[in-house]
C-alpha cells in the first residue's frame, strides 16, 4: 500500500521549512529508521528518519526547495513491484504520516501529549510546556466553574471579529489553548462561515477595522538583497509581536565584580587540567548561578502572563541568548538553582557548541522562564533587550569595566557590570524588579553565598 511522506513539524515553532536534501533517491529501499532527508527548519538543520519499509517510489519536492509547509507531502513510499499512484496515496487516510526523527520523537510525543499542533511561534508564540519539579509536564488549568476559555490575546480577536464562540473550539495550543490556527480552522469550516455573521450581529459594538498596512518604501539605493531565513523571519515576528504587545520596563543597575573575579579565578586554578572534573568557569556562568538564585527567591519574576492567570514556573529554567549565523538561539540551563558551578559551565559550553552546529534537541531551547543575554564580551557597556515571549523578564549584561567608584568617602577603582532588566509590567511591578536586581547585586558582589 502507499504511504504518503509528509513535511514532518520537527518543533512547535515550525510551520514550514526547507527541504534541504534527499538522502535517498527514487527506487531506493527504504528500511525503517533510515535517515532519508534534511530538514532545515526556523533552528537547526534535522535529519528525518523514516516509520516505514518500502521503496521511495516519487519523489515530489525537490532538494533545496524552500517554505515547504508542515505536513505537505513530500515523497511517495511503495510496496516493491507496486506502482506510484496517481497524485501520490491520500494525504489524509491513516498510512499518510510524517517521518519525524527519531531524536526528535520524545519532543514531538511531548507537544502531542500537550494538545499541541505544532504551531508557528513566528505568527503567534506559543511555549511548549514548562518542566515541573518532576521533569513532567505542567497539567493543564482547569476552567472554573465551566465557563472560562483559554485562549491567546491573538486567537480572542480574530474570534471576535469572525463572531466565532470560542467556548466550542477546541484548543490545540499548550495546556489546551486555543491559538491562531485553531480560530483559522474553525473559521474554515462551512457552518461556522454560515454562522458567523448572526454570531457577529450580537456582539454590542463591531471591531474597528485594522489599519491598513503602509506602502512599502521604495529603495533606489545600490543595494544586495540577502534573503530572509526561516529563523531571521521568525525573529522578526516574534519580536515584533513581544514588543508591541508585552508592556516592557527597565530596571538598570551597577554591579561590582572584583570579588567574583578573584573567586572565578580561584576555582578555575584549583580545576583539574583535563579529564572529566576539568572546568573553567567564565563569568557568565557565575551570572547565570546568581540569577538562577535570585529566582528562588522571588519566585514572582519567573513567571509568565496569561488571561486568565499568572503561572509561577516551579523550576527555575534560565534561557541564554548564544549567536549563531543565522541570529540567535536561546539553549536552556534547566533547574540551574539547583547545579554547581562546574555543572553550569559544562553545560552551558556543552549547548553553546551545539547550537552553532545545528544539534541542538527541541527541548533543549524551547522552553525556559527567564532569559540572559550577556554582550559583555563585545565590550558593550549596557544595552535593553527584548523579552522572550511567554517569559516575563530577561536581564541584559554588559561589560566589566574599571570604574570610579565611592568607598567610604574616598574615590576608589572597582571593576563594575551594568545590569538591565527588562520586564513584563502585567506580571512585574517596579519593586518587584528592584527587589530581584538588589538580590542578584548581593549575590555577585559576595559570590561565596553561591557555593552554599
Amino acid at each position: 500500500m502507499a504511504t504518503d511522506i509528509l513535511m514532518p513539524a520537527l518543533s512547535p515553532t515550525m510551520t514550514e521549512g526547507t527541504l534541504a536534501r534527499w538522502l535517498k533517491k527514487e527506487g531506493d529501499t527504504v528500511k525503517s529508521g533510515d535517515v532519508i532527508a534534511e530538514i532545515e527548519t526556523d533552528k537547526a538543520t534535522m535529519e528525518v528518519e523514516a516509520v516505514d519499509e518500502g521503496v521511495l517510489g516519487k519523489i515530489l519536492v525537490q532538494g533545496g526547495t524552500e517554505g515547504v509547509k508542515v505536513n505537505q507531502v513530500i515523497a511517495v513510499l511503495v510496496e516493491p513491484g507496486e506502482a506510484v499512484p496517481e497524485g501520490g496515496a491520500k494525504g489524509g487516510d491513516a498510512g499518510s504520516k510524517p517521518s519525524p526523527s527519531a531524536s526528535q520523537a520524545p519532543a514531538l510525543e511531548a507537544v502531542k501529549d500537550a494538545g499541541g499542533k505544532v504551531e508557528g511561534a513566528a505568527e503567534q508564540p506559543v511555549a511548549p510546556p514548562m518542566p515541573t519539579s518532576s521533569g513532567a509536564s505542567a497539567p493543564a488549568p482547569q476552567p472554573a466553574g465551566g465557563d472560562r476559555v483559554f485562549a491567546s490575546p491573538l486567537a480572542r480577536r480574530m474570534a471576535q471579529q469572525a463572531g466565532l464562540d470560542l467556548g466550542g473550539i477546541k484548543g490545540s495550543g499548550p495546556q489546551g489553548r486555543i491559538v491562531k490556527a485553531d480560530i483559522e480552522a474553525a473559521m474554515s469550516r462551512p457552518a461556522a462561515k454560515a454562522e458567523a455573521p448572526a454570531a457577529g450581529q450580537r456582539e454590542a459594538a463591531a471591531p474597528a477595522p485594522a489599519a491598513p498596512k503602509p506602502a512599502p518604501v521604495a529603495i533606489t539605493a545600490p543595494h544586495k538583497a540577502v534573503p530572509n531565513s526561516s529563523m531571521r523571519k521568525v525573529i522578526a515576528r516574534r519580536l515584533s509581536e513581544s514588543k508591541s504587545t508585552i508592556p516592557h520596563f527597565y530596571v538598570a543597575m551597577d554591579i561590582e565584580l572584583d570579588a567574583l573575579l578573584k573567586l572565578r579565578g580561584e576555582l578555575n586554578a584549583s580545576s583539574p587540567k583535563e579529564g572529566p572534573g576539568a572546568f573553567k568557569l567564565s563569568v557568565n556562568d557565575l551570572v547565570i548561578k546568581a540569577c538562577a538564585v535570585a529566582l528562588r527567591r522571588h519566585p514572582s519574576v519567573n513567571a509568565a502572563w496569561t488571561d486568565d492567570a499568572i503561572l509561577q514556573f516551579d523550576d527555575v529554567d534560565i534561557s541564554v541568548a548564544v549567536a549563531i549565523p543565522d541570529g540567535l538561539i536561546t539553549p536552556i540551563v534547566k533547574q540551574a538553582d539547583r547545579k554547581g558551578l562546574s555543572a553550569i559551565s559544562n553545560e552551558m559550553k556543552d549547548l553553546a557548541a551545539r547550537a552553532k552546529s545545528g544539534k541542538l534537541k527541541p527541548e533543549e531551547f524551547q522552553g525556559g522562564g527567564f532569559s540572559i543575554s550577556n554582550m559583555g564580551m563585545y565590550g558593550v557597556s549596557h544595552f535593553a533587550a527584548i523579552i522572550n515571549p511567554p517569559q516575563a523578564g530577561i536581564l541584559a549584561v554588559g561589560a566589566g569595566e574599571q570604574r570610579p567608584v565611592v568607598k567610604n568617602g574616598a574615590l576608589a577603582i572597582a571593576t563594575v557590570m551594568t545590569c538591565q532588566l527588562s520586564v513584563d509590567h502585567r506580571v512585574i511591578d517596579g519593586a518587584l524588579a528592584a527587589e530581584f536586581m538588589q538580590t542578584l547585586k548581593g549575590l555577585i558582589e559576595t559570590p561565596l553565598s553561591l557555593m552554599l
